[in-house]
């Protein structure tokens, strides 16, 4: 049976980096692509960022390939994880040979948990100039994320997993995260350690090579992956997969970037490698580590793009990496 991938560009760049990974995915996969839209220019065309049709085709799909969007960001992604019943944002940052990375010894994983935090979008104008926020947490849905996180450090060969946090202030909250990712590890007899997830900032531009995989709830998880894309040098080179029960969707971590959308010099690495994630979860894990390996070849021998401190287009890289497919 063909796999069937909804693909949706979205914004920006997106509409230049995930065509990339579509020729990727079909140099090495007979797959069915099926095509819909989202984002800012969908909102101005349709009166709605996210069409309906476009929702149902990523709940339906064996699996979702997303690009970003711009100003509708919140309407579009957070959805589109729902559709897929996301509950674990998977984000590998990995410094590659060839790439000029602050720290090149890093190489890092964090499982953030997707569901709640403070993306629940549970806000309120309360007076005149007074606003307020709901963080939410579950004991249900912590345990979740550390059971998934402790499970994906086991089987990927990780030997040190930290659990990042803020409960000597959100006592309550972060207190019942910390407690579900406690009793989990107790239950599977997994070692880890604990950091407030302000000095792991700290610690992981100091020393990332004594980290693993993160566990993280959602709001510290989105930030401490982007910090550490300034480790191994830049968005363009972080994947990430927003994993279901069933179902999945992958993306860059990189947005829409207007600034360079429409050049043509976009990095489509962060894309085809979660493009290669993608294929781990169809369970085509061969071809996943090909992927890899032409991906990690290009990076090493050129050509790059420009953030890279290339000049070399979209097209100039995939090709590369189509070529060694």
């Amino acid at each position: 049976m063909t796999e069937e991938i909804a693909v949706i560009p979205g914004d920006g760049i997106g509409q230049e980096v995930v065509p990339a990974a579509v020729d990727v995915l079909d140099t090495v996969g007979d797959f069915a692509f099926v095509e819909a839209e989202a984002g800012d220019h969908v909102l101005e065309a349709e009166g709605e960022a996210l069409p309906q049709e476009t929702y149902d085709l990523a709940a339906d799909a064996d699996a979702t390939l997303f690009g970003a969007a711009g100003e509708t960001a919140a309407d579009v992604i957070l959805p589109l994880r729902e559709a897929v019943g996301s509950f674990a944002n998977v984000r590998p940052a990995r410094a590659y040979p060839g790439v000029d990375a602050l720290r090149p010894e890093t190489d890092l994983v964090f499982v953030r948990e997707n569901t709640e935090g403070v993306y629940t979008g549970i806000e309120s104008e309360i007076a005149d100039g007074v606003t307020t926020l709901t963080r939410v947490i579950t004991e249900d849905a912590s345990r979740r994320i550390a059971e998934y996180g402790f499970e994906y450090a086991a089987e990927n060969g990780f030997d040190d997993v930290t659990v990042a946090h803020k409960a000597n202030v959100m006592r309550v909250t972060d207190g019942e995260f910390l407690d579900a990712c406690e009793a989990v590890a107790d239950e599977g007899g997994y070692e880890y350690d604990e950091a407030l997830m302000d000095a792991l900032a700290m610690h992981l531009l100091l020393r990332p090579e004594e980290y693993g995989v993160v566990i993280c709830p959602n709001l510290a998880g989105d930030m401490l992956s982007d910090l550490a894309a300034g480790l191994v040098g830049g968005l363009g080179l972080l994947p990430s997969a927003n994993i279901g029960p069933d179902n999945a969707l992958f993306e860059p971590v990189h947005g829409s970037a207007p600034d360079i959308a429409g050049q043509g010099i976009s990095n489509p690495c962060a894309t085809i490698l979660s493009a290669a994630m993608l294929l781990e979860h169809l369970g085509y894990q061969e071809e996943a580590t090909t992927v890899r390996t032409a991906v990690e070849g290009v990076l090493a021998d050129g050509p790059h793009t420009p953030d890279l401190g290339g000049d070399a287009s979209t097209e100039d890289v995939t090709e590369a990496i189509v070529d060694r497919l």
